[in-house]
């Protein structure tokens, strides 16, 4: 399973504001610290706000943080949001695959996606950022 750029970028974001400490980065800097276009940061911290996992403020002084719900959010839980609830494969698709009533692949598939889901599920966003992890963040970010 491949993940989505904005599923990765969010847990990247996350990751890297729970290594901020005190700093409050913009999401324009965040965007060039991961070399992401600015809009497409954007639009995932913007997510990352409505989930009330980052504190996202305006202007002077302003900048993102990680919320204590950010910090404990389980990493399943996040992915769940960022792909969805959809099937490993479109069986529905444009072109309905003709198995499709007696097909066994997609059980599995799903089970295969739940499993992998729940492998992420207890582990929470400041595990991610232990050491060594960490110090390795904190070494890519870009002076402001």
């Amino acid at each position: 399973m491949r993940l989505l750029r904005s599923t990765d970028l969010a847990l990247r974001v996350l990751m890297r504001l729970a290594v901020a400490g005190t700093s409050t980065p913009p999401t324009r800097q965040v965007a060039a610290d991961m070399d992401v276009p600015y809009t497409h940061a954007a639009k995932v911290v913007a997510e990352l706000q409505h989930l009330g996992l980052v504190d996202a403020r305006r202007g002077r002084g302003g900048g993102l943080s990680l919320t204590e719900k950010g910090r404990t959010a389980s990493v399943g839980a996040v992915v769940r949001t960022f792909e969805g609830d959809g099937d490993v494969v479109d069986c529905e698709g444009s072109a309905p695959c003709p198995l499709n009533s007696g097909c066994r692949l997609r059980g599995a598939l799903r089970r295969a996606q739940e499993a992998f889901f729940a492998a992420l599920d207890p582990v929470s966003v400041a595990d991610i950022v232990a050491d060594p992890t960490g110090p390795l963040l904190l070494g890519i970010t870009r002076a402001p």
